[in-house]
């Protein structure tokens, strides 16, 4: 039913594959015993080599497994309710995300949003929905390029006034307003 034996380390499971108990996996990722028993019965993150099956028998968790329950434990840490991480998971696993150790999440306390690419970030809570990201580099680089051939004024140029061309002078600076105007209250 529970890893019952404190005993840490790695196990092998049936398939050769390499495998950690409870207690290890909970001293891997900072949570309680409590925590991971809770998560695993309520298919959170259910351990990927073997599950408890009944009494005597204990979990083994991979590697990924541990990513996953790390994961979990940040956005917990971050202010996200486990209600929001358990929907943004379960998102995940009816698109056929298996992987989950793969994916990049995002987080802004509340809400869970995956990012599939720097251009293409999916609110998770919201069923999927697509929200964007403007990275401002890209937009640096992109407007860089569209100048590159549309015409530039030089900033101080001069602007016609009247028959002619007049420079027009800069507005003065904040500063120099300022320090105009605690000249004349102390000339005054």
């Amino acid at each position: 039913m529970h890893d019952s034996e404190p005993q840490e380390g790695p196990l092998v499971g049936e398939d050769g594959e390499v495998g950690y108990r409870g207690v290890t996996a909970c001293q891997a990722v900072g949570i309680s015993y409590r925590q991971l028993d809770y998560w695993a019965r309520t298919t959170l993150v259910v351990p990927s080599i073997r599950d408890a099956s009944g009494s005597g028998t204990q979990r083994l968790y991979s590697f990924r497994d541990l990513v996953v329950l790390k994961v979990v434990k940040r956005l917990l840490d971050a202010g996200v309710s486990l209600q929001n991480i358990r929907k943004a998971i379960e998102t995940l696993r009816s698109r056929g995300v298996e992987d989950l150790a793969g994916i990049t999440l995002i987080s802004d306390g509340t809400t869970v949003y995956e990012c599939r690419s720097p251009e293409e970030v999916v609110d998770l809570l919201q069923g999927g929905q697509g929200v964007f990201g403007i990275a401002i580099g890209g937009a640096f680089k992109e407007i860089q390029g569209s100048l590159s051939h549309l015409p530039a004024e030089p900033a101080a140029a001069p602007q016609p006034v009247g028959n002619g061309t007049v420079p027009v002078p800069a507005e003065p600076a904040a500063g120099d307003e300022l320090a105009a105007r605690r000249a004349r209250r102390r000339a005054g």
